[in-house]
């Protein structure tokens, strides 16, 4: 339990509001799958999960099998893939309900081995095929090859097949996405032709809800879109900003011109000026780079630039211009602007700002 004064507020009223935003996007028989992997992005897994499932969520999904078996401990009881199992946990898959997908012929070899030790019957799994992320997943040509392996093979059933688009938010790759959808749909026409029927196929990540309708199929995946962000400006405002970080002041200098701040004197006062130092560092995911005045904190409503270099557990603001004292409240981010900015300074996208945020700091659920 973390009795830290950095706090990361949660509104999970936000959660909903965006779920909803991007269920409106889909038709009603489209399932919706919630991505919920880097403990929510870095939120809550839990929290968020609880309540999406509470909503009516179909399907989750984690990177890996430890996260799912967090869900299930907490109660989650609706269906979780896991996009990235790894050998060395496969066996406790099936003891927690979770679904794994099969990207490789030595992955899937494997499973069908340990699927028969545990005398599994009809086990819902999920295909990836690469059409040019070129990361995780089976080239389509191997489609063949596949069914060979399970035709037979009663232990396992194929719940879905699915694909992950390489720059859905880029329209300048749009004929590139265009090729994408159509080889995947090939692929499933493929499947369908040998097992003799239609798994889920999914395809869509965020921006593919709101870019690429004809990509939606039976479900789509939503992740940082339920965190407040669809990779779009005008989408952004249409969405609500889902997390609020924040802290207090622990300390306030007075510096003297000519004195420095920070390590390797990272800051010079060329005039006398007042320091705030802030519980929270580049340890915390604030990072480094954020520093000389590239972001700023506001303080009763004011914005304090954070001044020298950030240190591991500690920022230092310039409050010179702010009637503030030590105690007060400390606002790092709390709106989509906020977190867009952090990670425009870091030459980083929102992504890593939010699942960069470390364990030190404080959940609380909104």
């Amino acid at each position: 339990m973390s009795h830290s004064p950095t706090v990361l507020e949660i509104s999970l009223s936000a959660v909903e509001h965006n779920f909803n935003y991007f269920k409106s996007k889909v038709s009603p028989g489209t399932k919706m799958l919630a991505v919920v992997k880097a403990s929510g992005y870095g939120s809550d897994a839990i929290a968020v999960a609880t309540r999406l499932e509470e909503k009516g969520v179909d399907y989750f999904a984690v990177a890996y099998a430890d996260e799912g078996i967090a869900l299930r401990n907490a109660g989650v009881v609706s269906p979780i893939l896991v996009l990235h199992p790894q050998f060395g946990n496969l066996d406790l898959l099936s003891s927690h309900s979770l679904e794994p997908n099969l990207y490789s012929e030595k992955i899937l070899r494997e499973f069908v081995r340990i699927s028969k030790m545990q005398n599994l019957q009809s086990y819902p799994v999920h295909l990836k095929f690469n059409t040019g992320l070129n990361r995780l997943g089976f080239r389509g040509e191997s489609m063949k090859k596949i069914h060979a392996l399970l035709k037979d093979e009663k232990t396992l059933r194929v719940k879905s097949i699915f694909s992950h688009l390489v720059a859905s938010e880029d329209f300048q790759s749009r004929e590139f996405t265009l090729q994408q959808i159509q080889e995947f749909k090939a692929i499933a026409q493929e499947f369908e032709k040998l097992w003799g029927y239609t798994p889920l196929r999914h395809m869509t990540n965020t921006s593919g809800v709101l870019n690429y309708p004809e990509a939606h199929f039976d479900m789509v995946r939503v992740g940082l879109g339920l965190y407040g962000f669809a990779n779009d400006t005008s989408e952004d405002g249409k969405l609500r900003n889902v997390l609020s970080l924040k802290s207090v002041i622990s300390q306030i200098h007075e510096v003297r011109k000519g004195e420095t701040v920070g390590y390797n004197m990272g800051h010079t006062a060329h005039a006398s000026l007042r320091t705030a130092t802030i519980p929270i560092g580049h340890a915390d995911g604030i990072f480094r780079s954020l520093g000389q005045k590239k972001i700023s904190v506001k303080i009763n409503g004011k914005k304090a630039p954070v001044i020298g270099n950030v240190c591991m557990d500690m920022i230092m603001v310039d409050v010179t211009e702010i009637n503030c004292e030590e105690g007060n409240e400390v606002v790092i981010f709390d709106s989509q602007e906020d977190i867009t900015t952090m990670a425009d300074q870091a030459h980083t996208i929102s992504y890593e700002i939010l699942t960069a945020l470390g364990p030190r700091i404080r959940r609380k659920i909104i």
